[in-house]
């Protein structure tokens, strides 16, 4: 195999991952959590979304409106991990 071949083979399946990606949909509920002094708002994340970018744990994005129809979440180009402080038994 030559080397251009490694990268149009490559090219491709990038291609085909991503028309998979950007064609599937995935229906989530909006959910509301009205408390005395304030309320939440809630939108869950498909695990299958979350496992396909690669999302760690404690992982900070952020959310831009792009107009009333999409948001956009952009993740930090740099990836900040939050360590907690190790329990001590007092």
């Amino acid at each position: 195999m030559l080397v251009n071949d490694f990268f149009m083979i490559f090219e491709t399946s990038n291609l085909t991952r991503h028309k998979f990606f950007s064609t599937m949909g995935y229906p989530t509920k909006i959910q509301l959590i009205k408390r005395a002094n304030s309320e939440q708002w809630y939108i869950n994340f498909p695990a299958v979304l979350a496992q396909a970018m690669e999302f760690e744990k404690g992982e900070v994005v952020e959310w831009s409106i792009e107009d009333k129809q999409r948001l956009i979440l952009k993740r930090n180009e740099k990836v900040v991990t939050v360590k907690k402080k190790p329990r001590t038994n007092l």
